[in-house]
C-alpha cells in the first residue's frame, strides 16, 4: 500500500507499506523526494515516529542533493587530477602525524570514496577519500588524526574521543562540527 502525506518540515512524503520491507527505511532521492518504507506488521504511527527522529538526516540529504545540482559532478579528468594530488600529499601527512604522535599504521590507500572521508581497518590500514583534497588543510589533518586514533581505539568510545580531542588541542568537537558542513560532491 502506498500513499502520500505532507509533512510540515519535509514536504511531501511517500509512505509505502510492503511485504518486501523487513524494517523501516527512509530514502531521499536526488529530486528531494522522501520515501518511508515499512513492513505491514509495523504501524504507520511507528513509521512516522521513526521519520520524526530522522528529520535532521533528511534535511542534510536534501541539502547535499541541492548542492550537487548547483555544483555539477566532477569530470573524470578532474577526479584523476585530485587522485594524483591526494596520492602525493595524503600519505605524507599520515606519516607526519603518525611520527609526531608515535602511531603505528599499516598501509595508506587513496580511494574515490563518497560516503566517508576515511576509515581504518582492524589491522591498522588507513583508507582516505581523494575528495579530502577539497577540504581546508586543518580539516584534512583532523580526518587523518581521527583515523590514526582508530589504530589505538577501534571504536568511537569516550577514550577514543578523548585521544582525538587531546591531539587536536581540545578542538575535536569544533573540527567535527566544521567537517559536517562539508559534503563530498
Amino acid at each position: 500500500m502506498q500513499k502520500s502525506l505532507i509533512h510540515p518540515t519535509l514536504g511531501e512524503i511517500t509512505l509505502s507499506s510492503t511485504r518486501r520491507s523487513t524494517r523501516i527505511s527512509l530514502s531521499v532521492r536526488p529530486t528531494g523526494k522522501v520515501r518511508l518504507s515499512y513492513p505491514p506488521y509495523i504501524s504507520q504511527t511507528r513509521a512516522l515516529e521513526f521519520l520524526e527522529q530522522k528529520i535532521e538526516w533528511v534535511l542534510a540529504a536534501k541539502k547535499r542533493y541541492a548542492q550537487r545540482a548547483v555544483n555539477p559532478p566532477m569530470s573524470k579528468a578532474e577526479i584523476e587530477q585530485l587522485r594524483t594530488m591526494a596520492k602525493t600529499y595524503l600519505p605524507q601527512r599520515v606519516a607526519y602525524w603518525a611520527a609526531k604522535f608515535s602511531f603505528r599504521y599499516g598501509k595508506v590507500t587513496i580511494r574515490a570514496t563518497r560516503s566517508k572521508w576515511g576509515s581504518c581497518s582492524a589491522s591498522g590500514n588507513i583508507s582516505l577519500s581523494l575528495f579530502l583534497m577539497q577540504l581546508p588543510e586543518h580539516l584534512r589533518d583532523y580526518v587523518i588524526i581521527h583515523e590514526l586514533c582508530h589504530t589505538v581505539h577501534h571504536n568511537h568510545s569516550p577514550r577514543f574521543h578523548a585521544l582525538v580531542n587531546q591531539l587536536t588541542a581540545g578542538q575535536e568537537k569544533i573540527l567535527a562540527r566544521e567537517l559536517r558542513q562539508h559534503s563530498i560532491l
